[in-house]
């Protein structure tokens, strides 16, 4: 101990500021202070004042002997402060008090503050990066408050918009030394990327007498501009998925087959997942491929539908099909998909589905940014259920749940020989998405399940007519 009790009062509450533990504080106030203010507006102060300093970090060094001072027992600390707008710098702060506790006043929220003075800042705001396509083509850019989109609003689909924060999160970005009334990124790209696109604030940290107006500058720094950030999107495929949709309720997701780079967004193609229906049926044939539950010479009745687990399942619009299993492929027949849930089983059908890139994050970029968005996963349950559920499941309906990106992913897998790659959808190394490629089935498989495809579109219920 350090034999004085004044120190020592001062010791603990150096203590508790630095790991912002404003109630300790407040208990090493003398009795008078505690009367003038509430626990509550205490600590209302001090996180009011770091806001104002966009304080970072803050570090209280040594705390030196008590001296006298009109009156009154000061005791200094040395302090270390680092702010996110003003750059750091080193302060002393001098605490009066007695051996019943420190003589709080407003001036001691912040290290360089006077008796007398408050905290105020000057901000100056950084220019915003722009955001690009992979040709360097602007896809956002300009000053927050007034952000443009060169190809048109078919851009917002993938960069998203600025605007103003929701009110929860005006404190964080006060911290970061964005004041009240400053667009940030509120979606897609511009959101998930923000602190990268508006750089730093820089500014000055000002301590203003109350009552003269006079100031003093604490702290200073240059804004740092934002960094571009270059995407996958290639801006004529933008232009032509947004146009596609018009305005539609849905999404389409555009994949390059070899790299799994998104090359178009537009709409909902990631952000809600639905019953991807007979897209899914994919999965399904991946997985009965494998078990060796179907061939594609298998042949099966010509009907409108089938009973699986106690209820009768209809093919679409009712119509009658069946045949060969690459017939049933081609014309999405549910009385043929049906019963493979049931066939595969619970653990194969959601294995593959895994496999594909259910149950996991979207991979378009880096994973910190994903969990900071809180992208939606396609799902599958892990314990499907009944017979009946198996079934429904089988042919992308009941709980199963998938985005347009989703489905991109599960054709670009079978279209690069099996193997699904990440989704990326920018083209900064350290903004990409770590996950590794995996092998969903073999190239033969993936040959197969090709030629399957390419009869839906040929004689099937994809062709054009």
């Amino acid at each position: 101990m350090s034999g004085s009790p004044e120190k020592e009062v001062v010791e603990r509450f150096a203590a508790a500021w630095e790991r912002t533990d404003y109630g300790a504080m407040y208990r090493e106030l003398d009795p008078g202070s505690r009367r003038s203010l509430s626990e509550d507006e205490f600590a209302a102060a001090y996180r009011d004042a770091a806001e104002v300093a966009t304080l970072r970090e803050l570090e209280l060094g040594e705390v030196g002997d008590p001296s006298e001072r009109d009156g009154a027992t000061v005791v200094p600390v040395e302090a270390e402060v680092g702010t996110a707008a003003f750059g750091p710098f080193e302060a002393e702060l001098e605490l009066p008090v007695s051996a019943e506790g420190v003589a709080w006043g407003p001036s001691h929220v912040l290290p360089g503050l006077r008796a007398g003075e408050r905290v105020e800042n000057d901000v100056e705001l950084a220019p915003r990066a722009p955001i690009l396509a992979r040709d360097g083509t602007p896809l956002a850019e300009g000053p927050a408050e007034a952000r443009e989109h060169p190809i048109g609003s078919a851009a917002i689909d993938v960069t998203g918009e600025v605007g103003m924060p929701e009110e929860e999160d005006l404190p964080e970005f006060a911290r970061r030394g964005f004041p009240p009334g400053t667009p940030v990124g509120i979606s897609g790209l511009e959101e998930a990327f923000d602190a990268r696109l508006a750089g730093r604030p820089g500014g000055q940290l000002l301590a203003v007498d109350e009552a003269t107006g006079a100031s003093r500058t604490l702290a200073q720094a240059e804004p740092r501009p934002g960094a571009p950030l270059k995407t996958t999107v290639d801006p004529e495929l933008q232009e032509t998925a947004v146009a596609a949709l018009a305005g539609r309720l849905g999404g389409i997701a555009v994949l390059d087959t070899r790299s799994g780079n998104v090359r178009a967004l537009a709409g909902q193609a990631f952000s809600a997942p639905r019953p991807p229906g007979s897209t899914f049926k994919l999965v399904t044939t991946t997985a009965a491929l494998q078990e060796g539950a179907v061939s594609l010479d298998d042949e099966f009745e010509i009907s409108d539908g089938i009973n699986v687990g106690g209820r009768f399942i209809y093919n679409a619009n009712g119509e009658f099909c069946g045949g060969t299993f690459t017939e049933a492929f081609a014309h999405s027949c549910n009385a043929v998909f049906a019963p493979l849930g049931p066939e595969v089983g619970n653990d194969k059908l959601v294995e593959v589905a895994e496999r594909f890139g259910f149950n996991s994050s979207p991979t378009l970029y880096a994973a910190d940014a994903v969990r900071e968005m809180e992208l939606p996963e396609a799902s599958i349950p892990t314990e499907i259920g009944s017979e009946l559920d198996l079934g429904v499941s089988a042919i992308g309906q009941g709980e199963v749940l998938a985005t347009p990106l989703q489905m991109a992913t599960v054709a670009q897998t079978i279209a690069n020989d099996g193997v699904r790659n990440p989704t990326s959808l920018v083209l900064n190394r350290k903004l990409r998405p770590d996950a590794e490629p995996v092998r969903v089935m073999t190239a033969d498989l993936a040959d197969q399940i090709t030629e399957l495809m390419v009869g839906v579109v040929v004689g099937g219920t994809g062709t054009a007519g």
